[in-house]
């Protein structure tokens, strides 16, 4: 996973980034229940970024239930992942969609794409 994590100048906070690219990850399949995550202070020299701004980040991915920091052992992907409910949903779309505006990505060609994605992971027999 560490090697595709990237700090982009777009004026997102780098905590938000990394946050967003590791729920990103485990959305997409990527990282799967149960699996660790890399530490916060592989992430922190991987990136070159300050230990505490990973930890801002690991922090908020937690708060979403998407991953579990247990002490003294690592970071690990929820098993099973919580359900999300309708504000987490509300808060993610707007922030994907700022997201996407700031990259210069049509919104509808994302859409798009997402529901190629919810399409391919019915079809494979994922949850829908």
């Amino acid at each position: 996973m560490l090697d595709t994590l990237r700090i982009e100048a777009n004026g997102i906070p780098i905590y938000i980034q990394i946050r967003d690219q590791i729920l990103a990850a485990i959305a997409s399949g990527a990282l799967k229940p149960g699996e660790r995550l890399p530490t916060m202070r592989e992430v922190a020299v991987a990136l070159k970024v300050d230990l505490n701004t990973v930890r801002h980040a690991y922090d908020s991915a937690q708060e979403t239930g998407a991953i579990m920091l247990v002490r003294a052992r690592g970071t690990y992907v929820a098993d099973p992942l919580p359900e999300i409910r309708d504000d987490r949903i509300q808060k993610l779309a707007q922030g994907t969609a700022i997201t996407a505006y700031n990259q210069g990505i049509n919104l509808y060609d994302l859409i798009d794409r997402l529901k190629e994605m919810a399409d391919g992971q019915t079809a494979e027999g994922g949850t829908s």
